[in-house]
């Protein structure tokens, strides 16, 4: 998958889009030729189109719809929006000086997907964070960023939850390594606060929490940190997500995907159940 660049619009719309157009043209028997001889296009850029991997022009999509024979006009006016809404940046763009541009492509993942499943071995996952903590672990990995910066990074991780705890939020199910809730970010006070912090989030219906135990020295991903997102449109495959230090990668295809969710499988088998959780963070409280 290409990776968008910062201010670019939301990377989910343009896929859905560009799904959209390949079953009308699909079902109107043309080929990608075809439909890029109609718009003075070549055929690669209708591929590109279909795939989510270029911007939109308003003009190059009613035109496609009128050769497909999209004539209703509920339909086509949905389309049309869709073109809008994937030349419009989200409201994540404004923290782009804070952020690397690799990742505000994984925030508009994230803000439209409906399931994240989630592996981490060194901190909290992001989304499970308090500010406190977050704000160590930004301090931890930007040792020369200005309290300003800081404030302003922590602010976007709070407004990223807030999706994942009102009534009808999408799905976060998260595996966590032991290690990491052993390790203590930001002091007593800060890490007492962010296990009580997961311990009340583990109440909420569409979140899971378990715990990859010390007991299993080997287990499914010891390669590390993924994170794995569904979208509720079914012509859209997961995206498997991996952070490295300078970089990330995504990765949405089958042959690529699917290790990963075998490992994710894996992983929640061999870890606590959401009972466990609750008990092994507990024992944990009462020793900070």
């Amino acid at each position: 998958m290409s990776i968008d660049p910062p201010g670019s619009g939301s990377t989910v719309r343009r896929i859905m889009l560009g799904a959209s157009l390949r079953r009308l043209r699909e079902a109107s028997g043309l080929d990608r030729a075809q439909a890029g001889f109609h718009i003075r296009a070549s055929e690669s850029k209708i591929s590109r189109m279909e795939l989510g991997r270029v911007g939109f022009k308003t003009r190059d999509v009613e035109d496609l719809l009128t050769l497909y024979g999209v004539v209703d006009d509920a339909e086509r006016r949905a389309l049309l929006e869709m073109v809008r809404e994937a030349n419009t940046p989200g409201w994540w763009h404004k923290y782009s000086a804070e952020l690397p541009s690799w990742f505000t492509t994984y925030v508009g993942l994230e803000e439209a997907a409906s399931l994240i499943r989630t592996y981490e071995v060194q901190f909290v996952p992001g989304l499970l964070q308090t500010a406190a903590y977050a704000k160590s672990v930004f301090e931890l990995g930007n040792p020369d960023a200005g309290p300003e910066r800081i404030e302003r990074r922590v602010h976007m991780r709070m407004q990223r939850q807030e999706r994942f705890t009102q009534k009808d939020g999408p799905r976060l199910w998260a595996v966590i390594d032991e290690a990491a809730l052993m390790r203590t970010i930001g002091g007593r006070e800060v890490m007492r606060e962010q296990l009580q912090h997961l311990l009340e989030v583990a109440a909420l219906p569409n979140i899971t929490i378990q715990v990859m135990p010390f007991r299993f020295g080997k287990h499914a991903a010891e390669g590390g940190a993924f994170s794995i997102l569904r979208f509720p449109e079914s012509d859209l495959s997961d995206v498997v997500y991996v952070e490295q230090l300078w970089g990330a990668l995504y990765l949405d295809k089958r042959e690529d995907v699917d290790p990963y969710l075998t490992a994710m499988e894996q992983l929640c088998v061999e870890s606590t159940t959401p009972g466990g959780t609750v008990e092994l963070i507990g024992g944990l409280l009462r020793k900070i």
